[in-house]
């Protein structure tokens, strides 16, 4: 049986008393899952977990995606159905102000309705590299510059 030869021993002894795949699955589901009360409450959790979501303080755009990745899946598990511009729309309303000259971008210049999750994190992505090449380009400036300095005061003495 397909469903026996995919699970652990722990789960194996679960259901091997199972007489049918259906029962087999039906015993694996609860087990997993949940009562239907148990999976309406864990969905309703997930779902103000959603609504109060937002990035933290100093984090990382890769662990805000990460956090918001889990969270969606964990609700489309529970059936929670998404449109892409729902979730686009909440990403971008959930970064720190730090981001709002890249969101203002993003509104302005795409169709949130066809923009997948993975590009806008992507985009994201590419505005942190380009801002830290910035940073790069800026802080050997300032050290040639200080190197040239420090070289011309060692003439001159």
């Amino acid at each position: 049986n397909i469903i026996t030869s995919a699970l652990s021993i722990d789960e194996f002894f679960r259901i091997s008393k199972c007489k049918t795949a259906k029962e087999m699955w039906d015993t694996l589901q609860v087990t997993h899952e949940g009562i239907s009360d148990v999976k309406r409450s864990r969905k309703h959790t997930l779902i103000i977990e959603y609504e109060l979501f937002r990035m933290n303080n100093g984090e990382s755009i890769s662990d805000f995606q990460k956090r918001f990745t889990h969270l969606i899946n964990h609700l489309v598990d529970l059936g929670r159905k998404f449109e892409k511009e729902e979730l686009n729309l909440k990403v971008l309303q959930c970064l720190d102000r730090s981001w709002q000259a890249k969101v203002t971008a993003i509104e302005e210049s795409k169709d949130l309705t066809s923009l997948t999750l993975a590009t806008l994190f992507g985009k994201q992505n590419l505005h942190i590299f380009e801002e830290n090449e910035q940073q790069d380009k800026k802080g050997k400036r300032v050290s040639l510059k200080a190197l040239k300095s420090a070289k011309g005061k060692e003439v001159c003495e």
